[in-house]
C-alpha cells in the first residue's frame, strides 16, 4: 500500500435534485453573461515532442523566491531564468489540499468541476468513507490492495490535456508518476497510466485499471531494488550551516514524532535490512523523489516518450517536499534543505531531458498542488496575536452537543472534505418535519461560533450563488464555492481565519488564504515560450487551456481557465480550437469564476 497522508480529515469528509433544480435557474442569468472562453492553436505549427509536468507538491511560492540566490545554476534557476515564471500564481478554490490541486492542473478545473473536492470525503446518503482516487475494482500490480487505497481515476469527471490529446493523437502516451497515489492517478487523466511507489516494496507499481501487468521496464527498474541504495544513508545538508541563519532551527518540540534534525539516518543501526519502514521514511527525505525521478527517466527509455514522431505527456509530482513541511513546516531547516536537494535533482533531470529528447524537443510545465501556512508558532513569533491550533475531533463532538441539545440526542454531523455532512439516516428518523436543510443551518451557526472559524456557507448558499449576508461578495464565498460539488460535498462548507491551522501535525495547509494558494508556475521550452518574469495574476487554471494552444487541441471540456500571458518566440497568436462545452454537472456557469 502506498504511503499516503490524507490531510485534514478522514472523517470531514436526501437527494438534490430540488437544490440542483433550484441551482440551475439561479445560474442561467450568470451562463448568459459568460463569454465564450478565448480560443487557444498552435500557430507556429511545431510541437513539443514531449510535455513534462513537474509538480512539487506542497511548495509555496514563497520558498523559491526567498532561496533562489542558493539554487543550482541549471535546476529550477533554468525555469525563472530562461522560462516564463509567473510570480503570482494562485488557486482560486478555498479547500488547497493534494488531490484537488492536483486535478486542477492539466483539467483547468476546479473541484466544483472536477469533483475532486479533497482527499477523502464521505458519501452523502451512506456516510461511507470516499477516498479520491479509490476503485475497488482494481487493484495494485504485485501488491497488497486495501478498499480505500488510490487505484483509478474514476472519481474525476474532468478531461485532462492528456485525455484530449489522445483523443486527437491516438498514439500518444501519457504517463504520471508521484510518490502518492493521487499525485500520479489525476495528472494522468481518464486515458493515460499512473505509477505509484510502493512503500511496501520501495518500487513502483500500476493498477489493474490500466493493464494486467507491468511492462518489462518496470519489471527491471523494480528488479535493481533502487530504493535499498539508501540504506543506512544519511541525509545530509547541502549548504554551511550559515546558510541556514534565518530559518527554524531543528528538533522543535512541535515537530511530528521521529527524526527531526540534520543529519538525519535513513534507517535505524541495528535494522538489519530495509523493511517496509524504511521505504515508507524516504518519503519524508529526497531520497524518494530522486526514485521517482530515476523511474521517470525509466519510462522515457521503456516506452521512447518524445522519440517516436507524436507529442507524449509525463507527469511527476514528488511528494517529499509536503511530507517534510508537514512534518517540520516551510520555515524550518529541514525543509529549505530539501528544497535545495530537490532544485539539484531537477537539475540532473533537466540534463537527462536533454540528452533523451533532446534539448529543443521538450517543454516543462512546473507548479505545485498547493502552498503551506506557518505553523502557528511561528506566526506568534513573528507578531500574530491570533493564531491557534484546532482540534478537529474535540470540535465535531461540540457540535454534535449543541445539534443534539437542539434535536435530539446523536451524532447529526460528521466531516466531509471541507464540509460538514448533515446524518440523513438521523434526520429520516425523527418522524416529524425535520429536514437537511434545518439541521445545516443551525450547524452553520454552531461552527461560525468556534475559534478559528473564518466562514461557513450552506448547500443551499453555495448552490444559489449568494450568500445570505454578502451576497456573492461575502467572506471567501467564491472560493469555497469552488471547493463544493453538489454531487459530492456537505451541507455546510467551513474555512479558518488567517494563521489558524488544523490538525496536531508540524504544519499543513487547505485554507484559502495566499500562503496556501499562491504557488510556482512556470513554462519551459524556448521554442514556444519566450523568457521572463510575468507579474500579472494568473491561476493554476490556465495552464490546461495554455498547453492545449500550443498543442493544438481544444481546451479540456470543463476547463474554466484563460491561456497564461505568454510570449511566443514568433510573436504568432495562441488560438485554440474551439469545440463545444461539455454540460456542466457543478454548480458554477461555464465561464472563468
Amino acid at each position: 500500500m502506498p504511503f499516503t497522508f490524507r490531510l485534514f480529515a478522514s472523517s470531514w469528509s436526501f437527494s438534490r435534485r430540488h437544490l440542483l433544480a433550484a441551482g440551475a435557474l439561479a445560474a442561467t442569468g450568470l451562463l448568459a453573461a459568460c463569454a465564450t472562453p478565448p480560443a487557444v492553436g498552435n500557430a507556429a505549427g511545431a510541437k513539443p515532442k514531449l510535455v513534462v509536468l513537474l509538480v512539487v507538491d506542497g511548495l509555496p511560492q514563497r520558498q523559491v523566491v526567498d532561496y533562489r540566490a542558493q539554487l543550482a545554476p541549471d535546476g529550477l534557476a533554468r525555469l525563472l531564468d530562461r522560462g516564463a515564471w509567473f510570480s503570482q500564481a494562485h488557486y482560486g478554490h478555498a479547500f488547497t489540499v493534494t488531490a484537488a490541486g492536483h486535478a486542477t492542473m492539466l483539467t483547468g478545473a476546479y473541484p466544483h468541476r472536477s469533483g475532486i473536492i479533497g482527499n477523502d470525503w464521505k458519501d452523502i446518503e451512506s456516510g461511507a468513507e470516499v477516498y479520491c482516487t479509490m476503485d475497488t475494482s482494481a487493484r495494485y500490480i504485485g501488491h497488497a490492495t486495501k478498499p480505500l487505497d488510490g487505484t483509478s481515476p474514476k472519481n474525476l469527471r474532468a478531461e485532462t490535456v492528456g485525455d484530449v490529446l489522445k483523443h486527437a493523437s491516438p498514439q500518444s502516451k501519457v504517463i504520471g508518476i508521484s510518490g502518492k497515489d493521487r499525485g500520479a492517478i489525476l495528472p494522468a487523466g481518464k486515458t493515460g497510466t499512473a505509477y505509484m511507489y510502493m512503500s511496501a516494496s520501495g518500487g513502483f507499481a500500476s493498477s489493474t485499471a490500466y493493464m494486467t501487468q507491468h511492462p518489462a521496464w518496470v519489471n527491471d527498474f523494480n528488479a535493481a531494488k533502487p530504493a535499498d541504495r539508501y540504506f543506512r544513508q544519511q541525509w545530509l545538508p547541502l549548504l554551511p550551516e550559515a546558510a541556514y541563519a534565518g530559518d527554524v532551527p531543528d528538533a522543535q518540540p512541535w515537530f511530528a514524532k521521529g527524526p527531526n534534525r540534520l543529519p538525519m539516518d535513513m534507517a535505524d543501526a541495528d535494522q538489519p535490512a530495509p523493511t517496509p519502514a524504511f521505504y515508507a521514511s524516504l518519503l519524508r527525505s529526497p531520497f524518494a523523489d530522486a526514485l521517482a525521478l530515476d523511474f521517470a527517466r525509466a519510462a522515457i527509455v521503456g516506452e521512447q516518450l518524445g522519440q517516436r514522431g507524436v507529442t507524449d505527456v509525463l507527469t511527476v509530482s514528488l511528494s517529499g517536499h509536503d511530507y517534510v513541511n508537514h512534518a517540520f513546516s516551510a520555515e524550518s531547516r529541514l525543509s529549505h534543505d530539501h528544497l535545495l536537494q530537490l532544485d539539484r535533482l531537477f537539475q540532473a533531470f533537466f540534463r537527462s531531458l536533454d540528452n533523451l529528447v533532446g534539448a529543443d524537443n521538450y517543454m516543462v510545465v512546473f507548479t505545485a498542488d498547493h502552498g503551506f501556512q506557518p505553523a502557528p508558532e511561528v506566526a506568534a513569533a513573528r507578531g500574530a496575536t491570533d493564531t491557534g491550533r484546532i482540534a478537529l475531533g474535540p470540535m465535531r463532538d461540540r457540535l454534535n452537543a449543541g445539534l443534539a441539545a437542539r434535536f435530539g440526542p446523536g451524532q447529526w454531523v460528521a466531516y466531509s472534505g471541507s464540509s460538514l455532512l448533515v446524518n440523513r439516516q438521523l434526520v429520516a428518523a425523527q418522524g416529524r418535519a425535520l429536514t437537511t436543510g434545518e439541521v445545516a443551518e443551525a450547524a452553520r451557526q454552531l461552527v461560525l461560533a468556534e475559534p478559528g472559524i473564518a466562514a461557513a456557507y450552506t448547500s443551499r448558499e453555495l448552490l444559489a450563488g449568494a450568500a445570505d449576508a454578502g451576497g456573492a461578495d461575502a467572506p471567501y464565498f467564491q472560493q469555497m464555492r469552488r471547493s463544493w460539488h453538489p454531487e459530492v460535498s456537505g451541507d455546510v462548507q467551513f474555512t479558518v481565519k488567517p494563521n489558524w491551522m488544523v490538525g496536531s501535525s508540524g504544519a499543513t495547509h487547505g485554507s484559502p488564504h495566499s500562503y496556501d494558494t499562491n504557488v510556482p508556475v512556470a513554462l519551459y521550452g524556448p521554442r514556444w515560450v519566450v523568457a521572463g518574469r510575468i507579474d500579472a495574476p494568473v491561476q493554476v487554471v490556465d495552464i490546461a487551456p495554455t498547453l492545449a494552444g500550443i498543442l493544438g487541441i481544444p481546451v479540456p471540456s470543463s476547463a474554466e481557465g484563460q491561456p497564461l500571458p505568454i510570449v511566443r518566440p514568433d510573436r504568432a497568436a495562441l488560438v485554440v480550437p474551439a469545440r463545444p462545452r461539455a454540460a456542466s454537472v457543478d454548480n458554477a456557469p461555464s465561464c472563468r469564476l
